[in-house]
Formats: structure tokens, C-alpha cells, sequence
């Protein structure tokens, strides 16, 4: 995967856990609880698997490119 593409998706995912972070001590109840669970928790998982298929991606981008050529 590009650099930019990676540093943009781990740059994402950093902003939000932090605005996440300060929305909590404002919401703080079940359906916060529920929302955290369904969504903010499963997160990095989905992204490490995405960044994974990125980068599989690129790889096959980069041989078609040169075979090409």
C-alpha cells in the first residue's frame, strides 16, 4: 500500500479514538456501552485486516504495472 494511504487510514483511526475518548465523558450510558462494543471496538481488527488487503493490493498493482512495461 501507498504510504500516504496507510498514514492517512492510521492517522483516522487515531482521531478518532481520541474524539471517541472525549465523547465518553459526556455519554456515558448503555447505548454509549452498546455503541463502543458494535463499532469503536472492533475497529483496529477491521483496519489491520483491511491494511492487510491494501498492501496484497499494491503488490498485484505494482506486478501488473511492471509487466506492462
Amino acid at each position: 500500500m501507498s504510504t500516504g494511504s496507510g498514514s492517512n487510514l492510521a492517522q483516522a483511526v487515531k482521531s478518532l479514538t481520541i474524539a471517541w475518548e472525549n465523547t465518553k465523558s459526556s455519554w456515558n450510558d448503555a447505548k454509549s456501552d452498546e455503541f463502543e462494543r458494535k463499532y469503536i471496538e472492533v475497529l483496529p481488527g477491521q483496519v489491520a485486516q483491511a491494511m492487510a488487503v491494501l498492501e496484497e493490493l499494491d503488490v498485484l498493482l505494482n506486478k501488473i504495472r511492471s509487466d506492462c512495461e
